[in-house]
């Protein structure tokens, strides 16, 4: 390799033939800079869409859809299930999934009528639902201004509440604070604590529109004290959430002595399924996108190859009379694998660095205008990514090099010098 003779002549040969090697060299270049681009632009993707995806993936909800349609024990079909505040206290108790789970009540959403809320002289409608402390990140909520639900606010049912960024727009002046100011929801006044914004990028707009209050605070205040209307449910370390999800729905319906066979009692909403759906819709396109450039990159290197046997077919006398003069075959077929990974290495890694530039410039832009552009975040290749590339271009161009390199150690010396 560090031959000097060598790499003068192997300079010589390219100087010669640039159009060609110019040629060879881009199939090679190509395929490294799709496989970056398109690996990069994946993860820009991912990136995208995980931003937008709840903070916490493995939650359940779980709520009554409908009344029963089978009888069960001597009891008539039609009757309504009503979930109760103890139940949440069974189900952690009696369900061995479950690692977490709070009941959770609402105001208008259900009936679709939010109430009307007001502020000295400016009022509107919101959704209000019910929030328990500790749960801003399972909501994808981010605190702004002010502080979230705590403990206290749980224990004691203050009065308070956290309200979205659009809420406090359509409620509070330009340069009026929120924190700290009292608000009437259908006659009954609440203290602002704080003012969060929504990490939901489909329904961000949907979820800033909203105001958050105790659970329990919520239940007393607006009549809803003997029921719950959902469960908020996870499942314990190292749980998928369909088991909890089973678990749970199976026990309500022992609890509430539902047939098993009516599945149209519970809904619920499994938000691991759709985590696992997405995760496996990204290693498709990271699959698809290997497989795209490797067969790009090995029809640069047959490309390779084949130049490589036209360069031995044209030096067959000069590697007769390197024979002739006592080269070893060794010496003959490194000749001509260096050639070749020389080639495919210098492209390979020209088309690496083009595409981590490129992919830097895009992340650039995106800052710029806010880090996202609709469900497209930053693209990035890591580390482990451009030294597999790197690998793979040594191995194509070995590869495209032995055939060439074991037809130039075949060569006879004496046909070899007759050769016009």
């Amino acid at each position: 390799m560090i031959d000097t003779e060598k790499w003068q002549e192997i300079f010589k040969t390219f100087g010669q033939h640039k159009l060609r090697t110019a040629l060879t060299a881009f199939g090679v270049f190509w395929g490294i800079f799709m496989l970056t681009v398109l690996l990069g632009a994946g993860k820009g993707l991912e990136n995208g869409v995980n931003k937008g995806f709840p903070r916490v993936p493995n939650i359940v909800w779980i709520w009554v859809q409908g009344s029963t349609q089978l009888p069960y024990q001597g009891m008539p079909i039609g009757r309504q299930i009503q979930f109760k505040p103890e139940d949440v206290a069974a189900i952690e108790k009696n369900v061995e999934s479950v690692g977490f789970i709070r009941g959770q009540n609402s105001v208008g959403i259900w009936s679709g009528s939010p109430p009307y809320t007001v502020h000295k002289d400016k009022n509107g409608t919101f959704f209000v639902e019910g929030i328990h402390a500790g749960m801003t990140n399972i909501n994808s909520l981010r605190i702004i201004q002010g502080r979230e639900i705590n403990e206290f606010d749980d224990r004691e049912k203050r009065k308070t509440v956290i309200i979205g960024t659009r809420v406090r727009t359509q409620l509070f002046g330009e340069n009026e604070d929120p924190i700290g100011a009292d608000i009437t929801i259908n006659g009954i006044s609440f203290k602002v604590v704080g003012v969060f914004e929504s990490l939901a990028s489909g329904n961000q707009q949907q979820e800033e529109e909203k105001i958050y209050i105790p659970n329990d605070t919520l239940r007393y205040a607006f009549n809803q004290v003997g029921w719950i209307g959902s469960f908020v449910v996870q499942p314990k370390p190292g749980l998928h959430a369909r088991v909890v999800e089973e678990d749970v729905k199976k026990y309500l319906a022992e609890l509430k002595k539902v047939n098993p066979q009516d599945v149209g009692v519970f809904g619920s909403f499994n938000l691991q399924n759709e985590f696992d759906k997405i995760e496996g819709l990204f290693t498709g396109i990271k699959v698809f996108s290997w497989i795209v450039a490797i067969g790009t990159i090995m029809a640069g290197a047959i490309g390779v190859g084949n130049i490589m046997l036209i360069v031995v077919k044209e030096r067959t006398r000069e590697i007769g009379l390197r024979k002739a003069l006592g080269a070893t075959p060794n010496s003959i077929i490194g000749m001509i694998v260096q050639e070749s990974i020389f080639i495919t290495a210098v492209a390979g890694y020209s088309g690496l660095v083009i595409g981590v530039l490129l992919l830097e410039g895009i992340a650039t832009l995106l800052d710029a205008a806010g880090g996202q552009a609709g469900f497209f975040g930053k693209p990035e290749v890591d580390f482990a990514t451009a030294i597999s590339a790197l690998v793979v271009l040594v191995i194509s161009g070995l590869l495209a090099s032995l055939m060439p390199a074991a037809k130039a150690a075949g060569v006879n010396p004496i046909i070899a010098l007759q050769d016009e």
